[in-house]
């Protein structure tokens, strides 16, 4: 496996082309179910699970064309995705077990052939990610669906039918799931205390440019009046709002001045004002922003709990806690999203943080220092916290099973090195 080697304590100093958001394009590369036209998507994210959705789509009769380079600036790449036929409607074990997104593929496939076999969904093990929402909501719709041998076997022969939804539990997956499949179901549905986060109004402006009515964008509340047919469109996927607030804790934490271009502060304005909390400069540009920090000017400790949007993000978590590993003071964060999100704790303390853990608490006490060792990543997220800190520490810390990292980001060390890091990859067997 992969490993990446980082030679600490260099402030980033330069500027960095956000990508396009992954957790955006994956359910609007799922929308082209939906149609027999074509749907084409720019500003795609070149990373590994875009490759895994691309090879479970074309296993369903989806034929795809990759336009634009692969390196270098990612807004000129974009995908053409045609479903002009399903030809297969079984989402494997073997591909959806790779990525969450890919369980997304049951609602679009009920609501376009009437039938769908699709594997329990894996993706990182950051705690439980239950399809019973997804399940329910598709059997309001007039589904019926069986668990066989971790796989949802359902079948709606007579279509679905509109209906109304309220989930017990805010979820963006399944929130995606319903608001595609009710695009083709007979009547309206309503979706109530539907997930509001970006990715969401990104799916929604998709799907209205695909012939899709849609109400409530932005809100709690998606009214959806079914169309017997929807037809292809060309869309521009939204800036990663993750990767944006991930360099932006990369500058403040080296002490450096970042420059993030390809991005919008709205997206992140719950980091932001974490951040200027902690007595990290922000300033919005047109076209991004502006991420610096006096190295001789303390970071503040910040109490913080993960929210839905517009709350604080889970997937900062990791990245804000090992920032507070060097605040000069002490940092309360609280995961409520996922219940086993602390996994990088263990290999924080191996670089000398001061991190206890209780319950759904993590207690963070700022470090003098911290120091270069051999860490192992568990997830996406939990990969780059570990990036960062190895950024910040002193020596060389060399961070193994990265094959997480290119789930999400787009070629991290090339950006990085940049902008001043001492950071390289070494190919393993």
């Amino acid at each position: 496996m992969d490993s990446i080697r980082i030679r600490g304590g260099k402030p980033l100093y330069g500027k960095i082309e956000i990508s396009g958001a992954k957790n955006a394009a994956l359910p609007l590369m799922v929308a082209c179910l939906l149609t027999d036209e074509t749907v084409t998507l720019r500003n795609l994210p070149h990373v590994a699970d875009i490759t895994t959705l691309i090879n479970l789509l074309c296993q369903h009769g989806v034929k795809a064309h990759m336009n634009g380079h692969d390196g270098g600036s990612s807004a000129g790449r974009s995908i053409c995705l045609t479903a002009e036929e399903i030809t297969n409607t079984e989402a494997p074990y073997d591909i959806v077990r790779k990525m969450r997104a890919g369980a997304l593929v049951l609602g679009p496939l009920l609501a376009r052939v009437g039938k769908a076999k699709v594997s329990l969904p894996g993706g990182c093990a950051i705690g439980t990610r239950p399809m019973n929402l997804h399940v329910d909501g598709l059997e309001a719709m007039g589904a019926k669906i069986d668990i066989e041998a971790g796989y949802m076997v359902a079948e709606a022969p007579n279509g679905l039918k509109g209906a109304e939804i309220r989930f017990d539990t805010v979820s963006v997956g399944a929130t995606e799931d319903l608001l595609m499949a009710a695009c083709l179901a007979d009547g309206v549905t309503v979706l109530e205390n539907a997930a509001r986060e970006p990715e969401i109004t990104d799916l929604v402006l998709l799907l209205q440019a695909m012939g899709a009515d849609i109400e409530g964008i932005g809100t709690d509340r998606l009214v959806v009046t079914g169309k017997p047919k929807l037809h292809g469109a060309e869309y521009s996927v939204m800036p990663d709002r993750i990767e944006t607030g991930t360099y932006a804790m990369a500058a403040a934490i080296t002490g450096g001045k970042v420059e993030l271009t390809n991005t919008r502060a709205d997206l992140i304005e719950a980091v932001i004002e974490v951040m200027e909390e902690a007595g990290i400069t922000v300033e919005r540009t047109e076209n991004g922003m502006i991420v610096s920090r006096d190295p001789n000017s303390p970071i503040l400790g910040v109490d913080v709990q993960t929210q839905p949007y517009p709350g604080y993000p889970t997937d900062m978590q990791a990245q804000l806690m090992a920032l507070m590993t060097v605040s000069s003071g002490a940092s309360m964060i609280t995961e409520t999203i996922f219940e086993n999100r602390f996994m990088h704790v263990p290999e924080l303390s191996r670089l000398g943080a001061n991190i206890n853990v209780h319950g759904r608490s993590a207690m963070v006490r700022g470090a003098k220092e911290l120091v270069g060792a051999p860490v192992m990543a568990t997830d996406l997220r939990a990969s780059v916290s570990l990036v960062l800190a190895g950024l910040a520490a002193s020596g060389e810390t060399v961070i193994n099973r990265v094959y997480h990292l290119d789930r999400g980001y787009e070629r991290l060390e090339e950006k990085l090195a940049a902008c001043g890091a001492d950071i390289s990859r070494a190919q393993g067997d």
